[in-house]
């Protein structure tokens, strides 16, 4: 189950990754933009921890305040949650 946990939160967090590096991206090239709405729903699915690299490894969204606390407390309830599972 602890496996499957930290897989779960792997992927999702690889792929909010993607989702960050794009939208950023986007943004320099000034084009449509991914929904924050999106970013967080990814974030709050399980992949918390992607986000708060994509956001100090490509300096994006790191100004916004919902994004700056959001996306890292996000991430510390969901690696609690994966080491619990791990645990078990």
């Amino acid at each position: 189950m602890g496996f499957a946990a930290l897989a779960y939160v792997a992927v999702l967090s690889a792929i909010l990754l993607f989702l960050m590096y794009n939208d950023k991206q986007k943004a320099i090239k000034k084009e449509w933009r991914i929904a924050e709405k999106t970013l967080f729903i990814v974030a709050l699915l399980g992949g918390a921890c992607g986000g708060v690299l994509g956001m100090y490894l490509f300096r994006h969204k790191t100004k916004h305040n919902t994004f700056a606390f959001g996306f890292p407390l996000l991430a510390a309830i969901q690696v609690f949650f994966v080491v619990q599972a791990l645990a078990l």
